[in-house]
């Protein structure tokens, strides 16, 4: 009796021992992320286990794990998080043609990135966009100049794609043998290019040809380059939504090309598999999230997850699938070193100094100067910087909004085309500037007091266009009557009415400067300038990069990176995804702008 009582208390003082072991193995930094993510995931409950697949996972006291969200940003610059430099959005990156320069640019990117993560976990900081897991590239092909989001992209070619995306994806994640610097994320998986209107709903139909020759390449590519996470997209691809297709993610993405990272659904995606008028493949919540997870998808960006507790009791998927999904997630975790020792993994050391610092400052300048194509110059161009007057007009002229395209940071240190050209000029010489017309609609006050100062000066610049405002995402472009796409291949109106007003008799040179990030109908732009340079949305530095180009600090080496066609009546439909008769590979129809084309002062 004795001596079992005695085995009794040492049983009893050891078993917290034995528990504590167990509970730290996942801590050990000599096991493979696999390991000490199945390590892990045996001490969870079912509740716990659900919760870590969903966007915004708690906390976890009882082992020590902090609470984690996935979602964020960095297209061009990390967005959404604070201070950060901007960088050109992805469609000007696109237009230097130049990988290096995307590595470059996006090594930048992740640096700043662990250094605000570095800051904010310091003080407790977990809210949505201070994590380490960031949504980007997107690569997916602008095939159509309607799509509100084709801004994101690097243009209509899949091999440009492909160089850019993987460069991108290298810089993001950086080259240490054991830890990820951040984790990159291809999107949107993999035929997915508008309508934003009906994403949530619309079935993109592709023949095998398109999608192995336009549509899959640069995914294909990202994989074979590692990149961490894959994102499916909200629509359906050839029939099956794309957050449950087993052809797509099984079979080729898993199976074919051996992609090994985590998949996680576009945000709200899964509700589209049962709400009213989504795609109708499934009854409810459960269902959804069975068939997603069954898929392969194992991070939920939306809130369905939670009902695969209830699917696990019902016997829909059995505990083990979620096992093999979480863990997936889990080892990024690892691979991360979020849960390694402050002093093994070097990213940690990163401080905020590199944040929006004076080097960024000027790769964001590089990039942007880099990124101007020059569509006409009649020999306006380079202007001298000791003119008497100029003048600076337009809706875009003073306005951080069309520097900035979407998914973007912010900092105090934009520099608008006005603050640009005005800081670049002589101190002898005069500027002025007015906005002169609004953005996409007519004046209000028919009183015309700026179109008259463009006869007195000896250059105008018209700073016009679009904006983020005219198009976007679904939810983001509130100036769009569209949902964020273009359905009027035209600049607005207005603006082509108040630019024939500062050239009509007016023997100085008028230079157009337009932003945005489609193509648009530049026809009348380029028939009335003296000079026309397409800036896209070129980031913070965007005034001194313009600044640097029309005074000949520098040549314009900008491309087109998408076909500029002279109307939408050249295009086939906008929801037909066959590309016979779309991109310079498959377009037989005259473009206004040819795919690569740009002008130097030197040709």
């Amino acid at each position: 009796m004795m001596k079992n009582l005695i085995c009794l208390v040492i049983l009893i003082i050891g078993l917290p021992f034995s528990i504590q072991l167990h509970a730290q193995a996942y801590l050990d930094e000599s096991l493979s992320s696999e390991e000490r993510a199945r390590d892990l995931i045996a001490q969870l409950t079912l509740e716990e286990k659900v919760a870590q697949m969903v966007m915004n996972t708690p906390a976890i006291d009882r082992l020590g794990i902090p609470p984690y969200d996935w979602w964020n940003e960095a297209l061009h610059g990390v967005g959404r998080a604070g201070v950060a430099t901007v960088f050109p959005q992805a469609i000007g990156l696109g237009a230097t043609f130049d990988e290096d320069l995307a590595y470059r640019v996006s090594s930048a990117i992740s640096d700043e990135a662990r250094a605000m993560y570095n800051a904010a976990s310091a003080q407790g900081n977990y809210l949505r966009y201070s994590g380490l897991t960031f949504w980007t590239p997107n690569v997916n092909i602008f095939r159509d100049p309607r799509w509100g989001r084709g801004q994101e992209t690097y243009g209509e070619d899949p091999y440009l794609t492909s160089l850019l995306g993987v460069s991108f994806v290298k810089g993001l994640q950086g080259d240490h043998p054991q830890y990820l610097k951040t984790a990159a994320c291809g999107k949107h998986f993999a035929v997915h290019s508008g309508p934003e209107r009906l994403r949530h709903e619309f079935d993109a139909v592709a023949s095998p040809k398109d999608m192995y020759e336009t549509y899959l390449p640069a995914f294909k590519a990202l994989v074979d380059a590692d990149v961490e996470a894959i994102m499916c997209a909200y629509n359906r691809t050839n029939g099956e939504a794309c957050c449950a297709h087993q052809t797509l993610l099984g079979d080729l993405l898993r199976e074919e090309w051996g992609f090994d990272g985590h998949i996680l659904s576009d945000c709200w995606a899964i509700v589209d598999f049962f709400a009213e008028n989504g795609h109708g493949v499934a009854a409810n919540a459960a269902e959804a999230s069975v068939m997603a997870v069954k898929s392969g998808v194992s991070l939920n960006c939306g809130n369905s997850y939670p009902a695969l507790i209830e699917a696990v009791s019902q016997g829909m998927i059995s505990e083990e699938e979620i096992d093999n999904a979480l863990v997936k997630l889990l080892e990024t975790r690892f691979k991360l070193g979020l849960f390694d020792s402050y002093k093994s993994n070097p990213y940690n050391q990163i401080g905020p100094e590199v944040v929006n610092s004076a080097s960024n400052r000027a790769l964001a300048r590089e990039v942007a100067t880099k990124s101007i194509v020059m569509l006409k110059n009649n020999g306006a161009l380079p202007l001298r910087n000791d003119y008497k007057r100029y003048f600076v007009t337009g809706p875009n002229a003073a306005s951080i909004q069309p520097l900035i395209g979407n998914y973007f940071g912010v900092n105090p240190n934009m520099v608008t085309f006005l603050e640009g050209i005005a800081g670049a000029i002589s101190p002898g010489s005069q500027v002025q500037f007015n906005t002169g017309t609004l953005l996409d609609r007519d004046n209000r006050n028919p009183i015309d007091w700026s179109s008259g100062v463009a006869h007195t000066s000896e250059a105008t610049f018209m700073v016009m266009g679009i904006t983020g405002d005219l198009e976007g995402e679904e939810g983001a472009s509130i100036a769009s009557e569209h949902f964020g796409d273009r359905l009027d291949y035209n600049i607005p109106k207005n603006q082509i009415d108040y630019l024939k007003k500062l050239k009509d008799g007016n023997d100085n040179a008028v230079i157009a400067i337009v932003t945005g990030g489609s193509p648009m109908n530049l026809a009348e732009v380029h028939e009335i300038a003296d000079a026309v340079l397409l800036v896209w949305y070129p980031g913070e530095e965007g005034g001194n990069a313009v600044a640097d180009v029309v005074f000949g600090k520098t040549s314009p080496s900008g491309r087109l990176p998408i076909t500029f066609p002279k109307s939408l009546d050249q295009l086939p439909d906008y929801e037909d995804y066959s590309m016979v008769g779309r991109t310079y590979k498959y377009m037989t129809a005259e473009p206004l702008y040819p795919f690569g084309f740009g002008l130097s002062y030197s040709a």
